[in-house]
């Protein structure tokens, strides 16, 4: 059974068995969700005597400018098929709780329906003669009529707020919409479980449109005051025990406050967590004389996400080891960006940055001296790569094809990561003790250019003297 049945078959309980009597409205089963009125009188008083809502119809959002195009786009690859991309199921968390819903990105993508979507919404792409169709189905508001808006869970508005019309999400997305009860399956349609289909709306996203780099600057900018909020927070961080969490706590704020949520979970790593790169218990202290690596972004409404990292001595200011390995990062990102411009194999960023960070461990003495032997030994200290593309999700366009993405070469508008990262873990004999412990990882959005690259998370302070000024002004006006 799937989490939707779950709370279908809660509605349907609550909704049947042996009528109370009127002394007693209330027939109660296991879940405080299914407490249901099962009287007539009950159901009349509660379905009348309220106010009239007019229905205001809103202006089109600003993305309805770029959707119709995206969906001609793929359409046009599958010629006479009829393409079915669903946003997908609310995901149960445990019993009757679940997460909070997000669509698939290529639905939001095709639509422009972002945190507001309806969960089980089907976007409908039906050839015509002269391309294709578009209709929206979803689940439309329960009316005060039926006992849906006050006893179901999954959609009614005494427990989950007020929803939108049908003529409302039409209005607003600039698309035909239609009840989810009249979508009906047809042989021979395509889903996102088609590999054909999925890969094509995912290299539908690998260049982004005018709308995009603009959203994704935003998340961007909002990721920026999630960092000064949790620099300005560090002597908190540093009072606690699980000072983590006072980081992610802090910067999960921000992501609320400015945007949806955050883009994915925050690694908010100090010390020698800073050398598991996907550190997300985030139950450590932040402890003076430590990095602090901060990997987060903040999504929008929209769904496109930042991808930022920084990495922050915690007292203030870098000791002599911890700049030394902070500038040999610095110097790998900004060798990988320096070669960033149409026509340049996207794999090539990766050698680029990998190129300075095995001389840096080489001149350091880490590395084996075997003479011509080809071995990247470095790779020890530097194990993921150093850019993925961003967008919708913080690993965008994952479903595209090798020789688009990891071999494709960079064309205008396509937005990616460069991180580089150097991680001595605490018990590795090959480095000097100083170096055990230390994780440095810098972290920047890159958005390619007709002649280069822009990177948008330049206002964020990357050179050592400039993070130990941004720390103490952070801290100065908390």
């Amino acid at each position: 059974m799937t989490a939707l049945d779950n709370l279908d078959s809660a509605a349907d309980l609550s909704s049947t068995g042996t009528q109370a009597p009127d002394t007693h409205d209330v027939k109660i089963d296991n879940s405080n969700r299914s407490t249901t009125p099962q009287s007539d009188r009950f159901l009349d008083y509660i379905s009348n005597h309220w106010a009239d809502r007019p229905e205001e119809l809103p202006s089109a959002l600003p993305v309805t400018a770029h959707t119709s195009g995206r969906r001609a786009a793929l359409a046009a690859l599958f010629p006479g098929k009829r393409l079915v991309i669903h946003a997908g199921a609310m995901k149960q968390r445990s019993n009757d709780t679940f997460y909070q819903y997000r669509p698939h990105s290529a639905f939001a993508h095709l639509t422009g329906w972002g945190s507001e979507s309806e969960p089980g919404a089907i976007l409908v792409l039906d050839p015509t003669p002269n391309g294709h169709e578009a209709t929206l189905y979803f689940r439309e508001r329960a009316g005060r009529d039926s006992d849906e808006f006050f006893a179901n869970p999954e959609i009614g508005e005494f427990w989950i707020g007020p929803r939108p019309s049908l003529a409302q999400v039409a209005a607003a997305l600039d698309v035909p919409t239609a009840p989810l009860e009249a979508f009906e399956s047809a042989e021979g349609e395509l889903t996102l479980e088609n590999e054909e289909l999925i890969q094509a709306a995912s290299e539908l996203r690998l260049v982004k449109d005018t709308y995009e780099i603009a959203e994704m600057q935003a998340a961007v900018d909002a990721t920026a005051k999630g960092f000064e909020d949790v620099l300005a927070a560090l002597p908190k961080a540093s009072a606690h025990k699980r000072g983590e969490r006072i980081v992610e706590g802090v910067f999960n704020q921000r992501a609320r406050l400015d945007g949806n949520t955050v883009g994915y979970e925050t690694i908010a790593a100090a010390g020698s967590h800073a050398c598991t790169l996907h550190w997300i218990r985030n139950d450590g202290e932040v402890r003076e004389g430590d990095l602090l690596l901060l990997d987060a972004g903040v999504e929008l409404d929209s769904l496109y996400t930042a991808d930022i990292t920084r990495t922050v001595p915690i007292s203030g200011t870098f000791s002599p080891v911890q700049r030394r390995v902070y500038e040999a990062v610095l110097e790998a990102a900004d060798a990988a960006r320096a070669i960033v411009k149409p026509g340049v194999r996207f794999g090539d960023v990766h050698e680029e940055a990998m190129k300075v960070i095995e001389r840096h461990t080489r001149e350091w003495g880490l590395l084996p001296s075997a003479e011509n032997d080809p071995t990247a030994y470095y790779r020890r200290y530097m194990v993921h790569g150093t850019s993925h593309h961003l967008g919708m999700d913080v690993h965008d366009c994952a479903q595209a094809r090798r020789e688009l993405y990891l071999d494709g070469v960079l064309r205008a508008g396509m937005v990616f990561t460069i991180e580089p990262g150097l991680y001595f873990q605490p018990d590795d004999l090959t480095v000097p003790e100083e170096f055990r412990g230390i994780g440095v990882r810098i972290e920047d959005d890159i958005v390619v250019t007709e002649d280069g690259c822009v990177n948008l998370s330049a206002g964020i302070p990357r050179t050592a003297s400039d993070v130990e000024a941004w720390i103490a002004k952070a801290q100065q006006g908390a």
